[in-house]
């Protein structure tokens, strides 16, 4: 069944301005093209999620911190979970009612702030999203806050060590200062402002942010593949990854105990 005329123009116009216009990246076409099929891809996300948590994690209430336009809860919800979205973004959430005319559980909140009573989550998703908010132990506070005791928190960000940035999709220098990255932005032709939202976060950071809000049982995983090992650079990029152990993105799962 094909999705409605004013779901496909709202999504293509809100990716439209991400891609080509925020971040300026030369195949942004193809990259909205993938968006329409943004449900069907978020199945590997869930498959991703029983591999770590299990089955019976996705069987209890799910919390989609950053839902975005809603493909991950639209998955979540086919594969029998009860998923509930929030996003700070105004036109995200209205292509969401969209998406899920019949509600489907999403609302409009800054991640520093969740609407919903203590305890309320067995699971709590966070997919890229922790690098563009305000206060990273802010929200750590309030996604453990919401979790309830023996719940699950799984935080997906990427790697201040890394020599990639995933928004930009560029090659990018660790802990490259924000002026340089802008000049280095500007020399590639690129949009800069949206540098301005990122953050780029360390286990440490994370480590330190859960602590606060009294969680210390955190499991960090290594799955994604170096997307930089890919280019001209492959070479000393895959050497620096084999033997420092760094890992691209940062996959963290923690318990509430």
């Amino acid at each position: 069944m094909s999705e409605p005329a004013a779901l496909r123009e709202s999504t293509d116009r809100y990716y439209t301005a991400y891609y080509r216009d925020t971040l300026g990246i030369p195949d942004w076409r193809a990259l909205v093209t993938l968006r329409r099929e943004e449900a069907r891809q978020e199945q590997g996300r869930l498959a991703r999620l029983e591999t770590l948590l299990g089955r019976e994690a996705l069987r209890g209430l799910v919390l989609n911190v950053g839902c975005g336009t809603g493909g991950f809860n639209v998955a979540a919800s086919i594969a029998g979970a009860r998923v509930v979205g929030v996003d700070a973004d105004a036109e995200a959430i209205a292509i969401c009612a969209l998406r899920c005319p019949t509600g489907g559980g999403f609302a409009r909140a800054a991640a520093e702030a969740l609407p919903f009573a203590e305890g309320a989550f067995d699971l709590v998703h966070c997919f890229s999203v922790i690098e563009h908010v305000a206060s990273v132990t802010s929200t750590v506070r309030e996604m453990v806050r919401v979790t309830r005791r023996g719940g699950a928190i799984y935080v997906h960000t990427p790697n201040a060590w890394s020599f990639y940035e995933g928004h930009y999709k560029l090659f990018w220098t660790p802990f490259l200062p924000k002026p340089l990255g802008r000049l280095y932005l500007r020399l590639r032709g690129r949009p800069v402002a949206y540098l301005a939202t990122l953050r780029r976060l360390t286990r440490g950071v994370l480590v330190r942010a859960f602590a606060a809000a009294g969680v210390t049982a955190l499991t960090f995983y290594d799955d994604d593949r170096p997307r930089e090992t890919l280019g001209r650079l492959r070479v000393l990029t895959g050497a620096y990854y084999r033997l420092s152990g760094v890992a691209p993105y940062l996959e963290v799962v923690a318990r509430k105990t």
